[in-house]
């Protein structure tokens, strides 16, 4: 599990779907669903190169079309999922990072690694 990652374009400011997931602390708001969008490598190399395109400025979508190993590769959407619907530690970084879009994604810092490979998330919406 990584830190929210700091790329220049996640600096510019925040979303609206970012401002909207907020409490009046500045906190995330306790949801109990996500909707997550993910890169699934079966090989940690694999994911780190899809994580190097992302730092590079390249759109999520298109990087998980490329690099993505499962059904949900176009694109990475996995849609709207429930807590107690994934595996962890996959559900404790969908439910930690902030929501962004796939042109200026906040993501995974590091491939988050389950019994089904290595991810890269990112979370379009909260809630």
């Amino acid at each position: 599990m990584g830190k929210k990652k700091s790329t220049p374009s996640a600096a510019k400011g925040n979303s609206a779907a970012e401002e909207g997931s907020k409490s009046a602390d500045g906190k995330l708001k306790a949801v109990n669903a996500v909707t997550v969008r993910h890169i699934l490598c079966e090989k940690q190399s694999k994911a780190l190169e899809a994580l190097k395109e992302l730092e590079e400025g390249k759109d999520f979508a298109s990087v998980a079309t490329r690099f993505s190993e499962d059904k949900a590769k176009y694109g990475g959407s996995l849609g709207r999922m429930t807590r107690g619907s994934m595996v962890e530690p996959f559900q404790t970084e969908a439910f930690r990072l902030n929501p962004s879009t796939t042109s200026k994604p906040i993501y995974s810092k590091t491939p988050v690694k389950t019994k089904f490979g290595y991810h890269i998330l990112m979370v379009d919406k909260r809630g």
